[in-house]
């Protein structure tokens, strides 16, 4: 292949990997309510978004496939983050399309018993948040929202970059919380 035809193709990859997707739900949007199993630490639970609200706002973010690249490192990065949402009142929650038994595997080994994971295998909260993957919409994009007390999105953030979520999704619970 020439070496133009290589460049051009790897320019269209990283604009591809790094272009931003508006999220449908908008900041000012009621956030549905949702009840999810969900693991932390291997175990399995039944995940209310309503009653963790009560509790503080929710950092709720949209994950494509366990155990991949990707979601492993933005699961290890929420993991080290958890402490710095917890001190400011906010609950971190992932949900991907996975089954409830690779999620118990998930919670433990990437999300370091943590923070919770949701399976939402019919993709039904998924469509909700509008978090479909465009070429596969039973698969979640990766799309991070930080949800109110009030149960209003506060911060809607798309990106290919797992890293990128944490810092901005922090950053936004930081600015709610006015510290």
């Amino acid at each position: 292949m020439p070496t133009s035809s290589l460049r051009t193709l790897v320019c269209t990859a990283a604009l591809l990997c790094t272009a931003t997707v508006q999220a449908a739900l908008k900041v000012g949007d009621v956030a549905p309510t949702f009840r999810a199993p969900a693991a932390v630490a291997g175990k399995a639970f039944d995940f209310d978004m309503a009653a963790a609200l009560k509790k503080g706002p929710v950092v709720l973010y949209f994950f494509p496939k366990a155990f991949t690249q990707g979601c492993t490192l933005e699961a290890h990065a929420f993991a080290e983050a958890t402490p710095r949402f917890a001190a400011m009142g906010a609950t971190v929650v992932g949900m991907s399309h996975d089954d409830i038994d690779t999620l118990k595997r998930f919670s433990t080994e990437a999300c370091r018993d943590q923070f919770a994971v949701a399976s939402d295998p019919k993709a039904t909260t998924i469509k909700a948040y509008d978090a479909a993957a465009a070429a596969s919409p039973e698969r979640a994009d990766r799309i991070s929202y930080v949800i109110g007390q009030d149960g209003k999105v506060k911060f809607a953030h798309t990106s290919a970059d797992p890293l990128e979520h944490v810092a901005q999704t922090q950053a936004a619970v930081k600015r709610l919380a006015g510290k």
